[in-house]
C-alpha cells in the first residue's frame, strides 16, 4: 500500500464502526465487480469466517454486543 492509503486506513480506523461500515460499503460498491463476482467473495469470506470460528480461532460476539458496538 502507498504512504497516502496507508494515512487514509488510518484515519478511517479512527471513525466510529457505524462509519467505517458505510465508508467501506462505499468503497466496495466503487470497485467493478459483477455482482456474481461480489456474492463469490462474500460466499467465500464466509466460509472462512466459519472454518475460522470452528477451528476456534475466532470466538462469536453477540448481536447485542455487536450493536452496543455500532451504535457507540
Amino acid at each position: 500500500m502507498t504512504a497516502r492509503a496507508e494515512q487514509v486506513l488510518t484515519e478511517a480506523l479512527s471513525l466510529p464502526p457505524s462509519e467505517r461500515a458505510q465508508l467501506a460499503e462505499r468503497l466496495f460498491s466503487s470497485l467493478d465487480i459483477s455482482n456474481e463476482q461480489l456474492d463469490r467473495l462474500w460466499a467465500h469470506e464466509a466460509d472462512s469466517r466459519i472454518d475460522a470460528y470452528n477451528r476456534g480461532d475466532i470466538k462469536a460476539i453477540s448481536a447485542s454486543d455487536v450493536f452496543k458496538n455500532i451504535s457507540d
